[in-house]
């Protein structure tokens, strides 16, 4: 009997060998979803009368929001220790932080955290490491970080002197289409996004790009699904935007021309939402 002349394979898993190793990327993790406060028993929240004041008043002021817009205040300043410590651990950490840097010689800053409940807004003011003010803000994101942006703007970009840097060849052209948006970018009209990720751009044309456009003092993180690292440049109405996923790795680079990136913001049924949470949360709270 003459030999097959076609080899005999055996098929199936396992049977053949791979050349290569996959290298699949993780799975994202970590994703952020409201968990209510942890609220304390109801014997230490008892005789707390300014701090249940506080919250009911931050209740009345988020309804009116809800209602008619615009943005609205509830000062803790008269609150003591054990009264603020309550409205602390109610309100929660939310997944939206952010900070205004103080200038060069000054030592006002400001810190801002969103409650767990979306458009609650804690924002504390301090000069020379004493506090000033420190409310509650209710809205879709707090004023001081649009007014800060709009203070840091110099709509001036100097122009380039001379050879441009080695590497940089798509940055010049980019920047001045991104320059043209930010001149014709209103009010009301929808955010315009440049995607650098799916651009030729090398890290000399970021960087020079970044060098032109400026960093201003306001720093937004938002952690939801991964993260998100917001700030705001020198120029009007202009952001730099970048997402990481769990691992900290760059999955989108951008640049914004809003007033103000929309994942940084509560959206209405956010808003709404928190309403509702918060009335639950409170009626809690009073039964003390």
């Amino acid at each position: 009997m003459k030999d097959f002349p076609i080899p005999v394979r055996s098929i199936g898993p396992g049977s053949q060998v791979e050349d290569e190793t996959l290298d699949y990327m993780p799975m994202p993790q970590g994703m952020e979803t409201f968990r209510a406060p942890l609220l304390p028993e109801p014997e230490q929240m008892a005789g707390r009368h300014r701090a249940h004041a506080a919250l009911r008043d931050a209740l009345a002021q988020l309804e009116a929001v809800c209602q008619s817009g615009g943005n609205r205040h509830v000062d803790l300043r008269h609150l003591d220790a054990d009264d603020l410590a309550l409205v602390n651990q109610v309100l929660g950490e939310g997944e939206v932080s952010a900070v205004v840097h103080a200038v060069v010689d000054a030592q006002h800053a400001v810190q801002v955290q969103e409650a767990v409940f979306a458009g609650v807004w804690r924002v504390v003011t301090t000069v020379q490491d004493r506090v000033v003010s420190d409310i509650i803000e209710l809205g879709h994101v707090p004023e001081v970080l649009k007014s800060t942006a709009r203070e840091d703007v110099d709509p001036v970009v100097p122009p380039w002197q001379g050879a441009l840097p080695p590497n940089v060849q798509n940055a010049p052209a980019l920047l001045a289409e991104i320059q043209d948006h930010w001149r014709l970018w209103r009010q009301g009209q929808p955010a315009h996004v440049v995607n650098l990720t799916l651009l030729p751009m090398s890290v000399e044309d970021i960087g020079f790009l970044d060098h032109h456009l400026g960093t201003g003092r306001v720093l937004i993180l938002s952690r939801g699904y991964g993260n998100c690292r917001i700030t705001n440049t020198h120029r009007p109405n202009t952001w730099r935007v970048v997402y990481y996923n769990s691992q900290d790795v760059v999955i989108l680079n951008t640049v914004e021309v809003s007033e103000l990136p929309e994942v940084a913001k509560a959206a209405i049924e956010d808003l709404e939402d928190s309403r509702d949470r918060l009335k639950e949360v409170l009626a809690w709270v009073e039964q003390a």
